[in-house]
């Protein structure tokens, strides 16, 4: 049941100037997706869940920038009423995209494994119900031949925290920031313990969870915008570090292999291997 992806970026302390142009080539090939699934008739949902000031709508924002309007939806919904809220997917369900169509969902039906219970706006049935149906309730979906990929963004309190005081500050963002957002910083613990629930049993092999780091924006929008491209892009294509995070490598230490290694870790048992050598040979 557990298969929960957690991307490694390729674009850790990227420049500013390195940004802007590799989300333009991007957004270039997002552009291409997007007019295969219009001229295929295909259907495609992307949510974003996470903490308040996760960076969802930011990197929403910056996968539509350059698509075309009249083919994709951007789904933000509110409050929900007392009928929504008992029948919870089909209040979704009716949002999802026809043929040719790309729709965005910033926080998702998860809001009733996340928020709803850390707040206390649904009730322990409710939220035991939603566990227990929300995989069988995607995998119908996707048997529709509904192409589904679930962004978790990770952000941790020091920097929730910073993006909050920048929101207060901020005459153009302050009204981003509700009472709401304020009560659920300080269930933070109760927040992550249903998090946690949340990613280890709502994830399979055909709606996996893709966990991104979002402590850094600019980096969490361009891992975000690779990952797309990687899964529905017809070209090859290579991050603009020329880092392939995507390719796996293997090392024998002591005659043990270690297989389906990323670069990253890689590069650490390589040295780690390399330093036991040198140690070996001093007298």
């Amino acid at each position: 049941m557990k298969s929960i992806r957690r991307i490694q970026t390729p674009y850790s302390e990227i420049n500013l100037h390195d940004y802007w142009n590799e989300k333009k080539r991007l957004q270039f090939e997002l552009l291409q997706i997007q007019q295969d699934i219009v001229r295929e008739g295909q259907k495609l949902v992307i949510t974003f869940d996470g903490r308040d000031a996760a960076g969802k709508g930011a990197t929403i924002k910056r996968f539509v920038e350059n698509l075309m309007p009249k083919n994709y939806r951007v789904i933000e919904l509110g409050i929900p009423t007392k009928q929504e809220s008992k029948r919870w997917f089909l209040r979704y369900e009716k949002l999802m995209p026809e043929k040719g169509e790309i729709v965005f969902f910033d926080r998702s039906w998860y809001n009733r494994a996340l928020i709803e219970p850390t707040m206390g706006y649904c009730s322990k049935a409710q939220y035991q119900y939603f566990m227990r149906k929300v995989l069988d309730w995607e995998h119908s979906l996707l048997d529709k031949d509904i192409q589904l990929v679930k962004f978790y963004l990770s952000v941790d309190s020091k920097t929730q925290l910073v993006r909050f005081n920048q929101r207060v500050n901020d005459p153009f963002k302050y009204w981003k920031l509700s009472p709401t957002d304020l009560q659920a910083r300080k269930k933070w613990d109760t927040f992550t313990k249903y998090k946690e629930q949340m990613l280890a049993h709502t994830s399979s092999e055909r709606s996996p969870w893709i966990t991104v780091n979002s402590n850094s924006k600019i980096e969490a929008r361009l891992t975000c915008m690779l990952h797309i491209v990687r899964l529905f892009s017809k070209n090859k294509f290579i991050p603009l570090t020329g880092q392939d995070v995507y390719k796996n490598y293997s090392i024998e230490i002591d005659g043990i292999p270690f297989n389906g290694l990323t670069a990253q870790q890689y590069a650490i048992l390589n040295e780690l291997t390399d330093i036991n050598k040198t140690i070996k040979k001093k007298p």
